[in-house]
């Protein structure tokens, strides 16, 4: 118990002389408050530190590099182009095919639907005609017998039915599919919007 209290008294009179030093040495309280403060700062701030150093002489160590973080990454949404559009607009323009297909016909008669689908039937074909050259994928008609051949196309050739094993498979055409051969399209006009599949018509009085 003695040696606890003795240990207790040294510690407090230890920092009672040290607190008469700084204080004899500050020439004040006021004016070791602000040491203390000072010394605080330029243990937190080493630029500051390194400013104290110069005015008392002491060396200025290297200052830490600070490397910035890299800038966030901004993804920006495209447009989706309106080039697959263009061979409806074609369509549009040549046969009124989306007047057709959006128009309510449940009122007309079948002889006057009639009418207006073979009156499409044949501006919309003359305008695929001018425009696109066709062929079908696989030789035959409909009913055909047909070897689908190792290494096939799957988005050329859809085998239906009863699919088992691997290629070469036997079946028939149900459909000989369509292909692309050449496209004959004229570029857009600069500044037209691509999207618009049918300008609005006004008729001015």
């Amino acid at each position: 118990m003695e040696y606890l209290i003795g240990l207790v008294v040294g510690i407090f009179l230890t920092m009672f002389l040290g607190g008469v030093i700084l204080l004899a040495r500050a020439g004040s309280l006021g004016r070791a408050s602000w040491g203390l403060t000072l010394a605080g700062r330029a243990n937190i701030d080493p630029a500051f530190a390194n400013k104290v150093n110069e005015l008392i002489g002491l060396p200025v160590a290297p200052l830490p590099t600070i490397v910035a973080p890299p800038a966030p990454t901004i993804k920006t949404i495209e447009k989706p182009s309106g080039a697959p559009l263009r061979l409806l607009a074609i369509l549009q323009t040549e046969s009124r095919i989306l007047d057709f297909l959006l128009e309510d016909i449940a009122a007309f008669e079948d002889a006057q639907i009639g009418q207006a689908v073979r009156d499409i039937h044949r501006k919309a074909q003359a305008a695929l005609k001018q425009h696109l050259v066709l062929e079908p994928i696989v030789a035959g008609s409909e009913g055909d017998a047909v070897t689908v051949p190792v290494g096939f196309d799957p988005s050329a050739i859809r085998v239906l039915g009863n699919v088992t094993g691997k290629p070469p498979f036997t079946g028939q055409v149900q459909h000989p599919g369509w292909r692309v051969r050449e496209l004959k399209l004229t570029p857009l006009a600069p500044g037209q919007d691509e999207f618009v599949v049918q300008p609005a018509e006004v008729h001015l009085v």
